[in-house]
């Protein structure tokens, strides 16, 4: 049975769950909607010209958390495949998934973890994360996503940024050996007793759970841990879903850290369920039983949201091809799993459609494509339409403190929409554009990108400071990104206003001269960076990625852009490499590339 601390958590009466009827809880005044729908039904000429937007909708939002909804769709849809791990040869319909959730949610319990205690989970696309997340959900505690690829002095910063209580892991991942990290994290573990872990690096940390079948002191294993509570206190885990507020958190997820340490930006279940309920209806995911190849990782935004929580809904299957992304296994996850739709990062199709033309495989025709996480040409869109037979290939516009997506495609778009934009504005948010002192731009002109709405997070975990940096007192969340918003609602990326490079005087956006490049027929993908020049501050250097036994020049580089960009674009310098330096969710660091032109040039004066 769970613990006299737990019962007191438990609602004398059930009640419904149900839908809200507000915009979001505690993102919107009455002024700010009353402002938005009077703009609406009057048009006054002083505003009507602004970039402002509120993409209103009839159907009202969610007001539920995502184990209540597990618990919905596991009633409707009970024999569906919730999860096909390929690489683990595992299945497990939604009735088998709510079932193990909650004998995680009652094992922590068990343990002693409380409601609002964080559980770290540190492992790629994995049964047991996946299994993790919806395990937390159903306790009412908040799941902290590390990056699989962390170091150890990264792991021990992010595990006492966020005080994490537990640490889920594996004992092993390419290169990774877990195992050893944590035992040189944490000395103590021979003397500690399971689940009463004393450490001193990490005080918080009471305890670990582990996917292996190696017993170790100190360490739980998986296996161990679904084995622990008794059926009472597990029945007793559907009684305590009333009581877990939907505006509570429910993720933690560490920014990318390009600049200084990461960030880790508390996700409520409210922002993540309606962002992936909305997304699931834009992609007319209902409209018949799919499967999802899902290839980006499950501790990200991208596979968090549009990955886990949005097949909830319609009882959709996620198709793991492998732990981590490999090209082949994702090809052979859509050729024998009959995957119809793709989640991706632009470099993962790249890296696909190379694997393609190698091989002599032949593949089903595939209903839909979303393309996230990074920039995407209007090439490499085409391209992909192509190489997958695509019905739909979708684009968006997301970032981790706004739950997922803020823009994104629509089924009944049409090409030329989703090729010149990243889609329309999520429904019940509000986006403005302004310029360097805050005022509101003329619609069609370039500024910073700023998003008012229930998907923002609700705030920076122990960072107050940063957290009002990112979002004012009007709430309204500073993005960094510069956009150009169409008077539709639909918008389209411009650059990271920290990209952008100044020559001589000219403003010049890479994502430009990278969008001419990528159609290039010799040419993968091309990232471009600004780099020091005596005397206009800054040049442009273009490093690309060509196919297989191409060539590719700085005289082809300058004739192929003749025409296309003005002069000034045009990179003065050129970098030919096979791999791009990246973050695990796919963006390509730049601030490396940078580092490497320096070393290079440094190297040769």
């Amino acid at each position: 049975m769970l613990n006299a601390t737990i019962r007191k958590c438990l609602p004398q009466t059930s009640s419904a769950i149900g839908y809200s009827k507000r915009l979001a809880p505690g993102n919107f005044t009455v002024a700010s909607q009353s402002r938005s729908v009077h703009r609406t039904a009057t048009n006054h000429e002083d505003d009507a010209n602004l970039s402002y937007y509120h993409k209103a909708s009839t159907k009202p939002l969610l007001y539920r958390t995502i184990g209540q909804q597990i618990r919905l769709t596991a009633e409707k849809y009970p024999n569906n495949e919730a999860l096909i791990s390929r690489h683990e040869e595992r299945k497990f319909t939604y009735s088998d998934v709510l079932e193990k959730a909650d004998k995680i949610a009652a094992s922590f319990f068990e343990l002693g973890l409380q409601r609002g205690d964080r559980v770290a989970i540190l492992a790629p696309n994995v049964t047991e994360h996946y299994l993790t997340l919806l395990g937390a959900y159903r306790a009412g505690m908040i799941a902290v996503g590390i990056n699989p690829a962390s170091q150890l002095p990264e792991l021990e910063y992010a595990l006492n940024l966020v005080q994490a209580k537990a640490l889920i892991t594996i004992e092993r991942f390419k290169t990774q050996n877990y195992l050893g990290m944590i035992e040189q994290l944490i000395p103590e573990l021979p003397n500690c007793s399971p689940g009463k872990i004393k450490s001193a690096r990490v005080p918080s940390l009471s305890t670990v759970i582990m996917n292996s079948s190696k017993k170790t002191p100190g360490i739980i294993t998986f296996d161990d841990l679904q084995s622990l509570p008794q059926q009472g206190s597990i029945s007793d885990i559907e009684r305590l879903q009333t009581t877990i507020d939907p505006d509570s958190g429910a993720n933690l997820l560490f920014t990318s850290g390009t600049t200084g340490k990461p960030k880790a930006a508390l996700l409520s279940h409210f922002g993540i369920l309606n962002n992936a309920e909305i997304w699931a209806r834009r992609a007319e995911m209902g409209a018949r039983d799919h499967r999802i190849c899902l290839q980006v990782p499950m501790f990200h935004v991208f596979g968090l949201t549009f990955g886990v929580v949005c097949p909830i809904f319609y009882g959709t299957s996620i198709v793991l091809p492998a732990a981590g992304f490999n090209s082949l296994d994702s090809l052979e996850a859509i050729q024998k799993d009959r995957c119809s739709i793709l989640y991706g990062t632009p470099t993962m199709y790249v890296d696909m459609m190379n694997e393609l033309r190698k091989t002599d495989m032949s593949l089903p025709p595939v209903d839909l494509a979303l393309v996230g996480a990074a920039a995407c040409s209007p090439q490499l869109l085409k391209d992909i339409g192509a190489a997958f037979k695509l019905r739909k290939v979708c684009t968006g516009y997301g970032m981790t403190e706004m739950s997922g997506s803020i823009f994104n495609s629509d089924r009944r778009d049409t090409t030329e929409s989703m090729l010149d934009t990243v889609g329309l504005l999520v429904d019940h948010l509000e986006a403005k554009i302004v310029d360097k002192t805050g005022q509101t731009v003329p619609f069609g002109t370039p500024g910073e990108l700023l998003i008012r709405g229930y998907v923002n997070m609700l705030g920076y975990w122990n960072q107050p400071d940063k957290t009002k940096e990112t979002i004012g007192e009007d709430r309204w969340l500073k993005t960094g990104d510069q956009f150009v918003l169409n008077p539709n609602g639909y918008a389209k990326v411009v650059g990271r206003l920290k990209e952008l490079i100044i020559r001589g005087g000219e403003n010049i956006y890479p994502k430009e001269i990278e969008d001419v490049l990528n159609t290039h027929p010799s040419i993968l993908e091309s990232h471009c960076i600004g780099v020091p020049d005596e005397r206009l501050g800054e040049e442009v250097c273009a490093y690309v990625r060509l196919m297989d036994n191409a060539k590719f020049d700085m005289a082809e580089l300058k004739s192929f852009c003749q025409g296309k960009i003005a002069h000034f674009k045009v990179p003065r310098h050129l970098r030919i490499t096979e791999l791009f330096p990246r973050t695990a969710s796919g963006k390509v660091q730049k601030f490396k590339l940078l580092e490497l032109f320096t070393a290079e040039k440094n190297k040769n004066s």
